[in-house]
């Protein structure tokens, strides 16, 4: 149907996916209805104890909400959302991407590409969460995560939690992103120590499917060279460890730029790097908030607040953060700001994560909601700012 309009032909590409079984995700944007909490939709392939289901994901700002309907409820429910709520669609098959594209005073254009993945996902509802990574996997006991025979060393108990969550908020995340050219995934993991999220990212993603090229960038000489003997070992051909620091990481053709616990401003230029490169994807989990305490001019309503040193520091770190993930969103990324693990296991443990958007937004808003932040504030100059141009003035 050549001369169909662009909806109707996604919509019947979706329906071919999903009775051939190579339907691999969609995700509806472009929201435009009543509910301003409301993101994002979510879609795909499950297999239940009833059969065969689409698993619909409501993204909204601070929840997720998960309904399941059979292949024709589902397929009812994706064309009415489209008519009415959702501007923007995109879809990935084992065949073919296309993405619904919405044009101002125009009808929407739909653009095909090459597929992502060649492989279905698995289907499994409920998957458990915290083995996503194999406790059986070599490497883990070639890092000092497991025993010889598979047992989690008591140490290292928080540290595979740790791993397993930042796998699975990456499969969400990696689910999210805009159609790409056809090749390998790279994600490099700058400041990345051991190496333990770093192997782990690797495993997940070629499991998901990716032809996967990952990189791991760290200063401490001996580190790198324990990495790599362990990738080489165990025949990870696609993982590899380099000797270098954060502002020197070259990062051209990456899709996802990962930095944890990079100190105080060395976060903002691993997010500046990686706007810089075109990332799709950036993840970092700020450290060390140092820059704007001492800038903190507050209102005279919180003047007394603040004086005590405990909530300046809080404050300054909540302010920092807000302050990167309103210029990520003026870099026309869509960014979220959440918990990363639970705050018993370390004190710094929230995380940005910015998905690049696949149509440019406006950015004016985005602009004027950072400089009133920083004005509040009395806040003049802030490094992530500085690196991608924006004067808060």
């Amino acid at each position: 149907m050549p001369d169909a309009p662009a909806p109707t032909r996604l919509l019947a590409m979706l329906g071919d996916a999903v009775a051939a079984g190579t339907l691999v995700k969609l995700t509806l944007g472009g929201y435009r209805g009543g509910d301003p909490t409301l993101e994002r939709v979510l879609v795909r392939p499950v297999t239940l104890g009833a059969g065969p289901r689409l698993s619909f994901t409501y993204r909204h700002e601070t929840r997720d909400i998960t309904q399941n309907f059979t292949h024709e409820e589902g397929l009812a429910r994706v064309a009415a959302l489209l008519a009415s709520d959702f501007a923007s669609a995109h879809l990935s098959t084992t065949q073919a991407v296309a993405e619904l594209a919405p044009r101002r005073g125009k009808a929407p254009r739909l653009v095909l590409g090459p597929p992502a993945r060649t492989a279905p996902p698995p289907t499994a509802h409920d998957r458990p969460k915290s083995r996503l990574i194999d406790p059986a996997a070599p490497w883990l006991h070639a890092l000092g995560v497991t025993t010889a025979d598979g047992r989690v060393v008591g140490s290292m108990a928080a540290k595979l939690k740790q791993a397993n969550k930042f796998v699975e908020i990456l499969d969400g995340l990696v689910a999210e992103l805009p159609a790409r050219a056809p090749g390998p995934l790279r994600l490099v993991d700058m400041g990345c120590g051991k190496g333990y999220l770093t192997f782990a990212a690797y495993e997940h993603l070629r499991r998901l499917g990716f032809a996967a090229e990952v990189r791991g960038v760290e200063a401490r000489a001996e580190l790198v060279d324990l990495c790599n003997q362990a990738a080489a070992a165990h025949g990870l051909g696609g993982l590899r460890f380099e000797h270098g620091a954060i502002d020197g990481a070259a990062l051209a053709g990456a899709d996802v730029v990962v930095a944890l616990h990079a100190c105080d401003t060395a976060t903002d230029d691993a997010i500046a790097r990686g706007v810089a490169a075109g990332a799709a994807l950036i993840i970092v989990a700020p450290c060390c908030h140092k820059e704007l305490r001492p800038q903190l001019r507050p209102p005279p309503v919180m003047a007394g607040a603040l004086r005590h040193g405990i909530l300046r520091t809080r404050e300054a770190e909540l302010i920092t953060d807000a302050v990167r993930a309103g210029l990520l969103e003026w870099a026309g990324y869509a960014a979220k700001v959440f918990e990363f693990i639970e705050s018993e296991h370390t004190a710094k443990n929230l995380m940005i994560a910015a998905v690049r958007r696949a149509a440019a937004a406006p950015r004016e808003a985005a602009a004027a909601q950072v400089r009133a932040l920083c004005t509040f504030y009395g806040v003049t100059r802030q490094r992530l700012a500085q690196h991608l141009g924006l004067d808060l003035a």
